[in-house]
């Protein structure tokens, strides 16, 4: 079983006779503890073209000190890292090896480095004796195990966060260690310093670092498209943790990437890309079986929260979580299988070729600010004429499907847009701007449609169990009035949406 531990870290360069200075003078320290010498062996996988550290990531079995076991790392922010951990075995535990998947696919996991250090602990504790942070100083010997033979030695000082702690008392143990003469170090891990400095002239290897500043209509719609993939990839690990709105961040990417694909089809070719979007398109369903059925649920359960006891008649609540139980077809260990599968990991190298080699039509080489601005121009009219058209209508189904349409072109509008915006600038985000606004509220008739269709489904589910179903009409008639807010809302935010939307 792998649990998880939010590391918030500094390290500094040090000599190896440098002496720490006296931190008892940091701001909140009534005290520093030393909690004796740590000998630590420390073995790195990665795959043999190091797609981790590419990407900042780390996974070691380390034995030694008081966490022996398997760790993985996976960066946050700067000096920010979720580490998963796992107990010790000979080979890498399943649990760590499928949060890196998305990076590594079939490849397989080998020792790179190893590393060996011999840490010296000192605790900084406020007047209470609560530990504030661990501050060690390690003295590093590296050793590559395979891409090379190198070997390296240094000294660091590592300053880690208490858990639960503020990360502004790092800002005043920096300032101490700074005035000593300690500097930041250069590489983010220890791991990134050992390869760089055992890589016999091969150099480590590094994160794809920014990309050339996009020129053409082709650079802005791969760029875009480029980031949709690196979204996905690395919100994988996050799906498979269960992280909060890691299911949804994810679902949003394919479906950006599938409306870019079909936005800007004269600028990417469709004979290629409809294949992908299909694949994206049954990626989506599997992130969203349960998604939608939840969403629905918690709109039910908090109109019930607002309604007055009086209004309150029968085991509604009950009712409602029966059937929303009833309606759910997945389960974690179901979208894990889909993670694990063939068809998903075909899907991302798809989505690898597909930027490395992109297939670039003759649209792709033209001034972004023209190309760019048709294509959004083009999904603009879609959604005007859906709006128009549901205008026209009288309240009813025909307007409902008429309006939960505009909402899926404005969406894919505002995505175009996104997309376009930095060539385009101040005009392409005001238009993402208001498209995020009529589909908030079309989003919002549309919920109440879904919320009546199911409240007619749990009345007669009452009614058939004779138990009474006054709530459920009272719902009902709630969720009829938010519809027709909504619908009087139309031509004055679809008024302001045309005078805004100007690209």
């Amino acid at each position: 079983m792998a649990d998880t531990k939010r590391e918030i870290e500094r390290k500094y360069e040090a000599a190896a006779g440098d002496e720490l200075p006296d931190l008892t003078r940091v701001g909140g320290v009534s005290g520093v503890l030393d909690k004796g010498l740590a000998e630590l062996d420390a073995t790195y996988y990665d795959t043999a073209d190091q797609h981790l550290a590419a990407s900042s990531i780390t996974l070691r079995r380390r034995t030694g000190g008081d966490d022996a076991g398997w760790h993985l790392k996976l960066p946050v922010s700067d000096g920010v890292r979720d580490e998963i951990r796992a107990p010790l075995s000979d080979t890498v535990p399943e649990t760590l090896a499928a949060l890196v998947r998305s990076r590594v696919r079939d490849a397989e996991l080998v020792p790179l480095v190893r590393l060996r250090s011999s840490r010296d602990i000192r605790h900084l504790v406020d007047a209470d004796g609560n530990l504030l942070a661990e501050v060690s100083v390690d003295r590093v010997r590296a050793q590559r195990l395979s891409g090379g033979t190198g070997t390296a030695e240094w000294t660091e000082t590592e300053v880690e966060l208490a858990d639960d702690g503020d990360p502004a008392f790092l800002d005043k143990v920096d300032k101490k260690l700074r005035k000593a003469g300690l500097r930041r170090s250069s590489a983010p891990s220890k791991l990134a310093r050992a390869l760089e400095e055992t890589s016999e002239g091969t150099g480590p290897p590094t994160a794809a670092g920014p990309q050339q500043p996009p020129v053409t209509a082709g650079d802005h719609v791969l760029a875009y498209a480029r980031a949709q993939r690196d979204a996905i990839v690395e919100l994988d690990p996050a799906v498979r943790r269960d992280v909060f709105d890691s299911v949804h961040s994810m679902r949003v990417a394919t479906r950006r990437l599938r409306s870019t694909f079909r936005s800007y089809d004269k600028v990417l070719d469709r004979g290629v890309t409809d294949p992908i979007a299909d694949e994206l398109k049954w990626l989506a369903g599997e992130l969203g079986i349960d998604r939608d059925q939840e969403v629905l649920t918690e709109r039910l359960m908090a109109a019930l929260d607002e309604l007055p006891p009086s209004l309150l008649s029968g085991p509604v609540r009950d009712r409602l979580d029966t059937w929303s139980q009833g309606r759910r077809g997945g389960s974690r260990q179901r979208l894990t299988d889909v993670l694990d599968g063939k068809r998903y990991l075909e899907l991302l190298d798809a989505l690898d070729t597909l930027i490395a080699d992109p297939p670039l039509l003759k649209a792709a080489a033209k001034d972004p600010a023209k190309a760019l601005a048709k294509a959004v121009r083009k999904d603009f009219g879609k959604v005007a004429g859906l709006v128009v058209q549901a205008l026209d209508l009288p309240s009813g189904h025909d307007r409902d499907v008429a309006m939960h349409e505009a909402r899926k072109k404005a969406k894919r509008t505002r995505y175009a847009a996104e997309a376009a915006a930095p060539a385009l600038g101040k005009p392409a985000e005001a238009l993402v701007k208001a498209m995020k606004s009529l589909q908030t509220l079309l989003g919002d008739h549309q919920d109440s449609v879904m919320a009546r269709e199911a409240l007619l489904e749990l009345s007669a589910e009452a009614y058939a169990a004779a138990e009474n179903a006054f709530t459920y009409g009272v719902l009902y008639g709630r969720e009829e009035q938010r519809a027709a807010a909504a619908e009087a809302a139309l031509p004055e935010t679809w008024q302001t949406v045309e005078k805004e939307a100007r690209v």
